[in-house]
Formats: C-alpha cells, structure tokens, sequence
C-alpha cells in the first residue's frame, strides 16, 4: 500500500525522492494514517487506495475514514486520533518550533493519551475499586497496579506527564471514596496512606504494599526505526547499534555495545536484538580486576561461559 502511494507521487512534478519524503502513510493492522501537506494529493491518495483495495474485495469503512488537518481549522477539528494517540500541530514561536536544516517550521508537534482512551481507562479502574469495596486493601492494589502499569508503559513515550498527573489525582478521589464507604462515611488516613519517602498519602497497606502511580513511569521518548528496517532482514549491525540507543537498555550495556561496536568479543558475531547478553570482568574480579569500563566487556551468554573458562584455564571434570 505505502509502495502504491509513493509510486503516485514520484509522477508529480520535483524530484522523485523529495516527492516520496514529502509524503508519508504510517500503518498498523487494519489502521492507517496518510500525511501530506496538500488536501488534493491526500484526496488522490485516497482514490488510489480504494482502488487497490478493491481488487483485494476491500473497501474503506466511511464511518471511519476522515480528512483533516493537523492545525485548528474552522471546517474540521484539529488533529486526528491513532492507535489510542492524539496527532496535533500547534503553532509557536521560534524557539519552541521544530527545526529542519532550512529553518524553523513555525510548529511543533504533540502527541498525548485521547481523551477516549483516557476516560476509558479511568472507568476501568472505576470499576474495579467499586467491584472491591469489601475486599482488603491488598487485594485492591494487586488488582489495580497492573492496569496502571500497563496503561503508563504504553503512553510513556509521548507527552504525557500532565495527563498521568490528573489521572492520580483523579484515582486519588475514587479511593477516598472507597475509605469513606468503608468507614461509614468517615476516611481513616492511618489506616489506608502513609508516607513513603519525600512522597505523602501514599495508598499503601501496612505491610507495604503500594499503589503504583501513573506519574511515577518516566517519560522517555520512542527512536523511530529506519526506513523499510526489520529484525528479520539480517541487519544484525544496524539492530545491535539500535538496542545501544534504545531506552529500554540499561546505561552500562548500551555504552559497551557502542563501545564494541555492536559485536560480541567472544564469538565476532554482531549482536541480535533478541540475545542474551551479560556483562563480563576481563580480568575477573578476584584476580585484582576492577569494575571500570576498560576491564568489562559485554558477551552472548552462552559466550560468557567459553570466556570463562579461557581465562581459568584448562579445567578437567572428572
């Protein structure tokens, strides 16, 4: 489907591969959102994609297929849902304003929770606080973290620190009104909140079991895979160099994998973003090895044992 599009637009008139950068369709499953800056080329891409559906007996689904524009317009409502995401450009000043290599865009692009997701989420937990109004403390925040675990790592990546704010203030609410209904109209805040840390009113039973907040997932942001990338083209360069960057690496092994090039010492093999990796002491630790960054190296695990065995020397099992 995107190949079909970008062919169209290498017809137009410019260069073939500023016309195909000009537009893009970003797809998931059976959902799909096409960028361009001009309504007349997002209305023929949309004859040309009805038109390639059909020879598969597909069509688009009216009630679910919308032309709109990214900025606040007196015909339509700006942005556009996706995925459970909010897409919208607002206009700034200079210095906020996204920046390319010809200057500013005079823009700057937002991505938030939808408003729908938002409150189904918060009547999902609705729900589950009032289906445990008998039930024990514990057995209420057992229920619950996962949900707002969940739901947090999911909109971690996008601007959304204001929305997980009002969430826990929100949830906060629902659980006063769940000590309230349990103490006959009066709230016990010994019983249900302490403090944990610098942090007061914490939903957390005696024996220290706590309610995670949503705010406390940090925000870090998504790194966008390049161009047609997959894990299943044997790009094992390009993927290990990617894991180095991704967020969900801790610090140390991303730095050693920058530093090895994205390649297991051991072996020579690059590194997959599917492997089990391990950090491993060069000179090992009871032999006088520090734990700097000169003396570790990062391995497959099915590596480190090898290695292991290399720097013990011959060992003979009887």
């Amino acid at each position: 489907m995107e190949e079909r599009i970008k062919q169209y637009a290498e017809t137009l008139k410019g260069k073939k591969t500023i016309n195909r950068q000009a537009l893009s369709l970003i797809r998931y499953a059976d959902d799909f959102v096409i960028i361009h800056e001009s309504l007349e080329m997002i209305k023929n891409c949309q004859t040309i994609i009805e038109e390639w559906l059909k020879d598969m007996g597909l069509e688009l689904k009216p009630s679910k297929t919308r032309l709109t524009h990214t900025f606040k317009t007196e015909e339509t409502e700006a942005g556009f849902e996706f995925l459970g995401f909010h897409i919208q450009q607002h206009k700034v000043g200079n210095y906020r304003a996204a920046k390319t290599t010809n200057g500013n865009l005079g823009f700057i692009t937002l991505i938030k929770p939808s408003k729908k997701k938002v409150q189904a989420h918060l009547k999902h937990i609705g729900d589950v606080i009032d289906a445990h109004k008998t039930a024990p403390q514990a057995a209420l925040i057992s229920k619950l973290n996962p949900i707002i675990r969940g739901w947090s790592n999911y909109y971690s990546t996008v601007v959304s620190k204001e929305t997980f704010n009002k969430l826990d203030n929100l949830v906060y609410e629902k659980l006063r009104a769940w000590a309230s209904y349990r103490g006959q109209g009066r709230i016990n805040k010994d019983k249900y909140w302490t403090t944990v840390g610098n942090r007061n009113w914490c939903f957390c039973t005696e024996d220290g079991i706590e309610l995670e907040t949503h705010a406390s997932k940090p925000i870090v942001r998504h790194i966008k895979v390049k161009g047609t990338a997959s894990p299943y083209n044997g790009d094992w360069n390009y993927w290990s160099k990617r894991r180095g960057e991704y967020p969900g690496t801790p610090s140390k092994v991303a730095k050693l994998i920058k530093k090895q090039k994205g390649k297991c010492p051991h072996c020579s093999l690059n590194f997959t973003s599917e492997d089990l990796l391990e950090v491993d002491h060069i000179i090992p630790k009871s032999k006088g090895g520090k734990d700097t960054y000169s003396n570790l190296q990062l391995l497959h695990r099915h590596c480190q044992c090898g290695s292991f065995l290399a720097k013990m020397g011959n060992i003979h099992i009887n």
